[in-house]
């Protein structure tokens, strides 16, 4: 029997793709709403510039080496957006790859400027201490039924001000931040196997980027091609049918957590080991690139790979937004495009289901109009 073709806006792949590209325009017509209410003169130009990011240089060169600088930023946010999609694929939303963010470069950074580690153990450990913070939620929710979004919020503060405390031990005299491992252990630093070279020889560019993408591979052959992916979204979708069946459920919870938590941590490192940036000893409020995550997760439409292409334009459009005039707008102006366009990401499911509700009744529609037609051709028979 011949299987019968999908239609193509039934597809997930297309729904998802549709719903995210209508995200994301809604998202622009309404930034520049905001910049025409605040000042319409430059309000074109403004919003051209945030799209346009680095290629508002003339120079190709110039281009490349800041297209390097949104990938290396590109690197850390996908392994976040991996960290909130697999635990979400198990029922879980993992409010908490902030937090593992945060104690990943915190571990990464100790191990780097404190310990003298080379890159490889500072990115094994970053890993370890995500993982670590992930099992604490993933055993309270598994044994304690407390839910993970109210441990992971706490956690995230936590975490936060336990690696404030642990980094001030290899700070820099004069200023908040850690000491820059350029000058401390260059051991530390990502190797970039020639990579710098595409980039206009941006030396921040690294193995982080590749590694990054690798990720969200394995992540999508474990979640579609495995038993233990399928196991762990059986437990997602009804914990009580999976333990009938035999599997384990409250193991399953706390590894989807212990794996997200992972890859939150290994995003860190990712980020911190290039010596892009270092971090702030003073900081009050927990990184944003773990809640920017979330958004990247949902704008990809909950796909591993599709999280990749959701991840870079995302930063994209944050990278973007520091090109703004600023003698029109205020420098937060860019933050409030990119939350704009953010908030709107989590719109994609409900764009998916209002999509696959016009759909079916038109198939209903369409099926009543040839039940009434059959019926039709049936009744003219007899009467013959």
């Amino acid at each position: 029997m011949k299987k019968q073709k999908t239609p193509l806006l039934r597809s997930n792949a297309v729904q998802s793709l549709l719903a995210s590209l209508l995200c994301i325009l809604m998202g622009l017509l309404i930034g520049y709403l905001v910049l025409l209410v605040i000042n319409p003169a430059g309000a074109g130009e403004a919003i051209q510039t945030i799209v346009q990011n680095f290629f508002t240089y003339s120079k190709p060169q110039t281009q490349l080496k800041y297209l390097g600088s949104t990938l290396v930023k590109t690197a850390p946010l996908l392994m976040c957006s991996l960290s909130v999609l697999f635990a979400y694929k198990v029922g879980l939303f993992n409010i908490g790859a902030a937090g593992q963010y945060v104690v990943g470069a915190g571990a990464s950074l100790y191990c780097a400027l404190a310990l003298g580690m080379p890159w490889y153990g500072c990115l094994l450990v970053a890993i370890a201490a995500g993982a670590l913070l992930g099992a604490v939620s993933g055993l309270l929710k598994a044994y304690c039924n407390v839910n993970e979004v109210i441990s992971c919020i706490m956690l995230n503060w936590i975490s936060l001000y336990t690696v404030n405390m642990l980094l001030s031990r290899v700070k820099e005299t004069a200023s908040p931040y850690t000491m820059p491992l350029a000058t401390t252990n260059t051991k530390a630093l990502l190797p970039s196997m020639g990579l710098e070279a595409l980039f206009s020889n941006n030396t921040y560019v690294t193995i982080a980027i590749p590694l990054a993408i690798l990720a969200a591979v394995v992540i999508w052959v474990l979640l579609e091609k495995t038993k233990l992916g399928y196991e762990l979204k059986a437990t997602g979708y009804n914990k009580f049918a999976a333990k009938y069946c035999g599997m384990r459920e409250k193991e399953n919870l706390i590894l989807t957590m212990v794996i997200a938590g992972g890859l939150a941590g290994m995003g860190a490192a990712l980020l911190y080991l290039t010596g892009f940036e270092q971090w702030q000893c003073t900081q009050s409020s927990v990184p944003g690139m773990g809640f920017n995550g979330i958004a990247a997760a949902f704008l990809g439409g909950l796909n591993p790979i599709g999280t990749i292409f959701s991840s870079f334009f995302i930063q994209h459009i944050t990278s973007g937004g520091a090109y703004v005039d600023k003698t029109m707008y205020s420098a937060q102006i860019s933050d409030l495009i990119s939350s704009l366009i953010i908030y709107l990401c989590g719109f994609v499911l409900f764009f998916k289901t209002y999509m696959n509700g016009r759909l079916d009744r038109r198939a209903e529609r369409e099926a009543a109009k040839a039940r009434n037609a059959k019926a039709g051709v049936a009744e003219g028979g007899e009467e013959k």
